[in-house]
């Protein structure tokens, strides 16, 4: 496979990668299996400190931490939080050794790996007795949920989705007419491209070919990135929250409703807002990505047996509900989703792009690069 950019570049950033991810797997907690657990001494512990913040880049945090007071008598404050705000928070609080937020739920792995956990501004704590139930690539650092990016289509408009290949985005025909997350102003997209790229350029290029009839010529570029600057140059329309790309996607009564990228988590909008938003579901080679959202807690906070309470508690059926209920998939393999989850994401589990962890190091090497290229690229 070809590199995404030059191939010192990227020999340089895997050097990096690994010094990197070695780094922080050191300097993130030391395994659960070798301590003890009590779940009553720890929920005894948690009432004589004082209440918790946790930051979380979904509104659901809000409900969950609510129960989690009303179930333990523990109080919590749910305060939803970007991921980006999220980073530079933890990090000035950490500096100035005053910390508000105790655990942070954020979806930016990378910036997890390379700023937060080396820089010992939180740590990483997986519950003893969830040791042999959380997969191992999911410990350390703690993840608590694969979240997923999907393709969307609004189904008053269509009777299926009207694209069958990701490489249609690059024609004429969807020129200024996908809604997608600014590449600027969410990590995710950049690293997502950074990961296609690094790990399944391979499907890229097979889909060039199942869409234009002859093999993509790249040179020293990937086909991903061939891919991106195609796309970029198609003026999609740009945003900075999914709440605008479900509108531009799936409010009713459009002749010429936006095609989209956004979280599964919008899909509720459906119900909630009367919108009309489709999962594209045959897309090649995928109807979406996936990335996780890790568990960790503040290495200054005053409260760490009510935040390891917290982090244990969303490891549960009953904790992690509010975002199972918007397509989020627990990495606790015993949590399984509604019948009724509402962008049927159940269904593509097996066809969505797995995000790959082991390279998330480079994906935070690579994101300004990727920016780059899509600044360059872009056309409105």
């Amino acid at each position: 496979m070809k590199p995404a950019f030059g191939t010192s570049r990227k020999v340089a950033l895997a050097t990096t990668a690994l010094a990197g991810l070695m780094t922080a797997m050191v300097m993130a907690s030391a395994p659960a299996r070798a301590e003890t657990f009590d779940l009553n001494a720890l929920v005894e512990a948690a009432k004589k400190e004082a209440p918790i913040n946790i930051y979380d880049s979904t509104g659901k945090i809000v409900e969950m931490a609510e129960n989690f007071t009303a179930k333990y008598g523990v109080k919590a404050t749910g305060i939803k939080v970007s991921a980006s705000a999220q980073l530079e928070m933890i990090v000035r609080e950490g500096q100035a050794k005053n910390v508000k937020g105790d655990v942070v739920l954020i979806t930016d792995a990378p910036a997890g790996l390379a700023q937060l956990l080396p820089q010992k501004f939180v740590e990483s704590y997986l519950p003893p007795d969830m040791a042999d139930k959380i997969p191992v690539k999911f410990q350390n650092p703690l993840a608590i949920t694969t979240n997923a990016a999907v393709w969307a289509y609004n189904t008053e408009a269509y009777d299926a989705c009207p694209v069958k290949n990701i490489w249609e985005l690059t024609d004429p025909t969807w020129k200024g007419k996908v809604a997608f997350y600014d590449p600027l102003s969410k990590g995710t997209y950049p690293d997502w491209f950074n990961q296609t790229a690094t790990h399944d350029d391979d499907k890229m290029k097979a889909a060039y070919k199942a869409h234009f009839g002859k093999d993509i010529e790249v040179g020293e570029d990937s086909a991903t990135a061939a891919w991106v600057k195609g796309f970029a140059g198609n003026s999609p329309l740009l945003a900075d929250a999914d709440d605008a790309i479900s509108e531009a996607v799936g409010a009713p009564g459009q002749k010429e409703p936006f095609f989209g990228l956004m979280s599964s988590a919008k899909f509720r909008d459906n119900a909630d807002k009367g919108f009309k938003l489709g999962l594209c579901e045959g897309l090649d080679p995928w109807p979406g990505w996936t990335y996780v959202k890790l568990g960790l807690i503040a290495t200054g906070t005053k409260s760490p047996n009510a935040a390891k309470l917290f982090i244990h508690y969303i490891l549960t059926a009953e904790g992690i509900a509010p975002q199972v209920k918007d397509g989020k998939l627990p990495t606790n393999p015993d949590i399984g989703l509604p019948a009724d989850e509402p962008s049927g994401i159940g269904k593509v589990l097996d066809k969505l792009q797995q995000y790959d962890a082991s390279t998330a190091l480079e994906d935070w090497d690579a994101r300004q690069d990727w920016q780059d290229l899509w600044r360059v690229a872009y056309k409105k």
